[in-house]
């Protein structure tokens, strides 16, 4: 977060490859936010509410990816494998660094 408010998943650290951006994906995964809501200008209080409905969202599940239904499971998949994807093109190492 910059000054209080969220750059935005596609303005984020490698393409939203951070604790962030996957908040953003995940109620993108289980409806909470349509895919086209990026969450830019977002302030702390607007994220902090996102993350608490998608860790209730998860809770079912376990916040495992395996124990999603089909239909979530697909979802989940395609909308990380395109994430996945993109920042590795834009030369995102998803190995853990000494910092990390």
């Amino acid at each position: 977060m910059n000054e209080s408010k969220y750059i935005g998943i596609e303005q984020d650290r490698h393409n939203g490859m951070t604790h962030l951006g996957r908040i953003v994906r995940d109620a993108w995964v289980f409806g909470i936010l349509p895919e086209s809501e990026t969450c830019a200008g977002w302030d702390h209080s607007q994220m902090q509410n996102l993350y608490e409905k998608v860790h209730a969202a998860w809770a079912p599940y376990g916040h495992l990816p395996s124990r999603l239904p089909a239909d979530l499971k697909d979802r989940h998949t395609r909308i990380y494998k395109q994430a996945i994807q993109t920042a590795k093109a834009k030369g995102w190492n998803p190995e853990l660094g000494e910092d990390d």
